[in-house]
């Protein structure tokens, strides 16, 4: 890999470590494993949501009517407003970076691939801080009448 430097001596265009000299199989390059397009197989789907739903948090367990966005909202993100899938596990980039997803190719023959998905319970407490209540309703039970619920009623 060619290196070129800047005025300063950093290094520009980004091949990996100056050893080994050539490029190692975990540096990001165009191709199925570079930085735009990360492939990952296998990521289970727990629930498929649609726009305008009010009720999309809600499970046979857990019969509250609560959207799947937590109090206040994702980190960097916000509110959901738009379909969305619940997938198992993390997802490679930052909050908002575009995903290609498309059916498995392969039969899959595994235990943990073919069992049911059964949630019971999905968390919409606020993720920032120590959030204690699931929806703005029974904080506002909690809590009881507030100062500024007071002055805007007056």
């Amino acid at each position: 890999a060619s290196r070129s430097f800047l005025s300063s001596g950093i290094n520009a265009e980004y091949g990996g470590a100056w050893h080994p000299s050539r490029v190692c199989f975990s540096v990001p390059r165009a191709g199925q494993f570079g930085y735009h397009h990360r492939t990952e197989v296998n990521k289970k789907v727990y629930r498929v949501g649609v726009k305008g739903d009010d009720k999309s948090a809600s499970t046979p367990f857990d019969l509250t009517d609560k959207a799947i966005t937590p109090m206040g909202g994702f980190h960097h993100y916000g509110q959901i407003n738009e379909d969305f899938l619940m997938i198992k596990g993390c997802v490679m980039g930052p909050r908002k970076r575009l995903l290609t997803l498309r059916k498995s190719l392969l039969v899959h023959t595994k235990r943990a691939a073919l069992e049911n998905i059964n949630l019971k319970f999905i968390d919409t407490a606020s993720k920032w801080g120590h959030g204690r209540f699931q929806t703005d309703a029974e904080k506002k039970a909690f809590m009881g009448l507030l100062k500024k619920d007071r002055e805007a009623m007056e």
